[in-house]
């Protein structure tokens, strides 16, 4: 099943072209990485995505799940099961990691017509899922990124994806000031989420976090525009070489 297809997509930020023409298709079962510079449009594509204000799609098509999402509400997206990781996830005053991953969990559960999860059921899973991603269960009574590290602001992020299990992951530089540690935590969470029933999307510049994570395509995006795509080896191209000679400014 066709998780998410972008078809010619091209896309302004306050009136500025960002992206070019875009193709990509995301099918279910499936790892995708984006690497590209600096500038070359990953995290704009993010948020065009996820119905970011300011960002305006002046070409193409996007379907999420086979539906198009002109006109959906940033709301309607997350409930059609797509899940944005961010580069530097906001922190929310006032409001614990418990109240935010419940309210978020039942509000999927009632989109799908189901009951809201019964607290003690809810307090299980997420201490479990916590201790895999190597969280206190004093974390969860903390006000949500208030205070965190990078690795903490990530693993929670993390955290938020295997509770929510969306059909879609698109998770922008995931690996942004982790020590080695930490990414090693990330990765495998990002191992454990992956099925035959759902898609992963990894924004990066570096090769490091595939050391963790097989991927099943790699797409390099310079100039708005994804100039080429292959296997997990274009990542250690990549690496080795720079993004030289592949049609950088």
């Amino acid at each position: 099943m066709k998780l998410l297809e972008l078809r010619g997509l091209a896309a302004s930020v306050d009136e500025k072209q960002i992206l070019n023409g875009i193709d990509l298709t995301v099918n279910a079962g499936e790892v995708h990485a984006i690497m590209g510079p600096n500038g070359s449009g990953k995290s704009t594509l993010s948020n065009i995505l996820g119905g970011r204000d300011g960002y305006t799609v002046t070409e193409g098509e996007i379907e999420l799940m086979g539906a198009p999402v002109n006109g959906m509400s940033v709301e309607e997206r997350a409930l059609t099961g797509l899940f944005l990781g961010f580069q530097h996830p906001i922190e929310i005053p006032g409001v614990t990691n418990m109240e935010f991953l419940k309210v978020a969990i039942d509000s999927h559960r009632i989109s799908l017509g189901e009951e809201e999860m019964n607290t003690r059921d809810f307090m299980v899973q997420v201490r479990d899922i916590s201790k895999r991603l190597e969280l206190s269960t004093e974390f969860l009574k903390r006000f949500v990124n208030v205070g965190f590290s990078g690795g903490e602001k990530k693993r929670n992020e993390i955290l938020q994806l295997m509770l929510l299990q969306p059909r879609l992951a698109f998770l922008d530089e995931t690996d942004s000031g982790l020590d080695v540690d930490a990414l090693q935590v990330v990765a495998r969470g990002i191992n454990e989420f992956r099925s035959d029933e759902n898609g992963v999307v990894l924004v990066t510049h570096y090769q490091r976090l595939l050391n963790y994570v097989n991927v099943d395509f790699v797409h390099i995006m310079i100039n708005g525009t994804i100039v080429k795509s292959g296997d997990a080896q274009l990542a250690h191209e990549v690496e080795t070489h720079g993004y030289t000679g592949l049609g950088e400014a």
